[in-house]
């Protein structure tokens, strides 16, 4: 079960500039990364609409939506930040580059997550392989946005 996590994960990260770039070509289509953006999501929704009618996934009960803390709704507005964001940085940074600071975030972000246990992960304290790991990734960077 871990290689096929690992293996969708890694998908997950491929997919990632694939979406970038589609999206890319919407925005010169269209003429608006805020339109594309928004494309992207309508499209998105319908695909996932269509996943959870194929695999009969039961609807959460009204008391569930009810009881959602404020803060979890936040999740699409981020989207919509990452989409619209890398619309607009893409074509300026390159792929390279853009890529690799959306990960340098990931993973700065990822290590205060994991180090307290915020949002439902798992808590994994902050060590110096972990600091190390991250100092590696951010001198890859350095490299990649000269």
């Amino acid at each position: 079960m871990p290689s096929l996590l690992y293996a969708l994960a890694f998908a997950a990260g491929v997919t990632l500039i694939l979406q970038v770039g589609i999206n890319m070509m919407l925005r010169n289509a269209l003429g608006s990364p805020v339109i594309a953006g928004l494309v992207s999501f309508v499209v998105g929704s319908v695909a996932i609409a269509c996943f959870v009618v194929v695999t009969r996934t039961p609807w959460p009960m009204r008391s569930q939506f009810l009881g959602t803390p404020a803060w979890a709704w936040l999740g699409g507005a981020l989207g919509a930040f990452y989409v619209i964001t890398t619309v607009v940085a893409g074509p300026r940074l390159g792929a390279a580059t853009l890529l690799a600071l959306v990960v340098l975030g990931q993973l700065a972000t990822s290590l205060l997550v994991d180090h307290f246990g915020w949002l439902g992960f798992p808590q994994h304290p902050l060590t110096l392989v972990r600091l190390a790991g991250a100092a590696l990734l951010f001198g890859g960077v350095l490299l990649i946005t000269r």
